[in-house]
């Protein structure tokens, strides 16, 4: 069994929607309701890509589990965060993969020269919550019934992960398309 960890392309773009729609579609883990088009999620693909790292895990040349970072705030005072998002099928959950993803995103991020990450979870979501958790994430604070839907009130919890230590005047992150080295970071998170 191969596996490897690599940018997404537009290529990807069918297989990771096939990989969120049932999360849309009969869970709470998202509070999106109506799955994109294709062409829609493309297009969002294409706006994240133009400055932060999107990945792919593949095992045997299929994909099987993505996970991206988007920025925090359209403020200009927040461009040093970035909120982070993972997805992976069901059947290749709790398998590392994950972890790996998040590994990889976190070394391209500290690169580009941001320095905090959020994570949002609804909750209840223990599996989610736990690898957060595990991940170096901690609990920041809950927006208490902040998303209806399925027929019932869900908190968000917040969770905080610094990347870089904080510094008193900090450069303009660049570009995922600045960082020259993408395919080193990544072969070195290959495992964990």
């Amino acid at each position: 069994m191969s596996s490897i960890i690599r940018l997404a392309d537009e290529h990807d773009s069918n297989v990771i929607l096939e990989i969120y729609e049932p999360f849309i579609k009969n869970t709470s883990i998202t509070f999106e309701n109506i799955v994109p088009s294709e062409k829609e999620f493309i297009q969002r693909m294409r706006k994240i890509q133009q400055q932060y790292p999107y990945l792919v895990y593949e095992i045997n040349q299929k994909v099987v589990g993505y996970a991206y970072a988007d920025m925090h705030s359209d403020r200009e005072a927040y461009k040093w965060s970035v909120h982070y998002s993972v997805y992976v099928e069901p059947n290749h959950q709790s398998k590392g993969i994950g972890k790996r993803l998040y590994n990889c995103m976190t070394k391209i991020l500290k690169l580009q020269g941001y320095y905090n990450a959020y994570a949002v979870i609804s909750t209840p979501n223990i599996q989610s919550e736990n690898f957060h958790k595990a991940f170096g994430f901690n609990l920041i604070g809950i927006m208490k019934n902040a998303g209806f839907k399925l027929g019932k009130w869900h908190d968000v919890s917040w969770y905080y992960l610094p990347i870089n230590k904080i510094i008193s005047n900090p450069m303009t992150p660049k570009t995922i398309r600045n960082i020259t080295n993408i395919q080193d970071i990544i072969n070195e998170t290959k495992e964990y």
